[in-house]
């Protein structure tokens, strides 16, 4: 049976030091660099399918804390404010669609449209412009990390009422916390694409989609 095509990405990172190699959550990494972090838990890699409680990721990440190289980095409004102009920068530059967006204090959710580029280029150029962003702002020495390193979380959609729930999901996050819902300019309306209006039942998507038995 044909797979439906992805169409667009979730991407998710965190802030320096609040998602460390060997998080009981899991992790993309495969390896714990630093000796000290490695003897808080075993490395897990990806992200694992029961998770556990938040106690236990809250005792994981006090115990780790005193052992960073740097502060944990929580953004304020200012550096909300900055990651988001850097943000729109890129998306224009490189011609990104993105349909939601959420900075929060110490993570980033963004959905993009699929693109020529793969999500770990798109999560590089938006980590690194924003990165350099928050340093001239002197809000980051230059010697300390703004993001966590790797490439992040990537969860790939390849159908219309996916991209919808996770935009939803995106638009909550701030809200859980209770802060005001975010709308970014450069967040554009979801038209259903490729299934928006006009499109062609015969185009390779909805032929994928077809055989998949998800159609329309």
């Amino acid at each position: 049976m044909s797979q439906p095509l992805v169409i667009a990405h979730h991407l998710v990172w965190t802030a320096y030091g609040w998602w460390l190699p060997n998080d009981p959550r899991g992790s993309g990494s495969h390896i714990v660099r630093c000796a000290d972090v490695a003897e808080l838990g075993d490395l897990h890699h990806g992200r694992k399918p029961v998770q556990p409680r938040g106690a236990v990721v809250r005792d994981f990440q006090d115990r780790a804390e005193d052992l960073l190289k740097h502060p944990r980095l929580t953004f304020d409004t200012d550096a909300v404010a900055r990651i988001a102009s850097a943000f729109a920068a890129v998306l224009t530059k490189e011609r990104y669609t993105c349909y939601a967006c959420a900075i929060m204090p110490d993570h980033v959710h963004i959905l993009i449209r699929k693109h020529k580029h793969q999500a770990e280029d798109m999560i590089e150029r938006l980590k690194e412009t924003s990165r350099q962003s928050i340093i001239d702002a002197g809000l980051r020495s230059p010697t300390h990390g703004v993001w966590s390193e790797g490439g992040g979380w990537k969860v790939f959609l390849d159908h219309p009422s996916d991209v919808r729930r996770v935009i939803r999901y995106i638009e909550k996050n701030p809200l859980e916390i209770g802060q005001p819902r975010q709308e970014w300019p450069f967040a554009k309306p979801y038209d259903d694409w490729p299934l928006h209006p006009g499109h062609s039942p015969n185009s390779p998507y909805a032929k994928a989609l077809k055989a998949a038995g998800r159609y329309p």
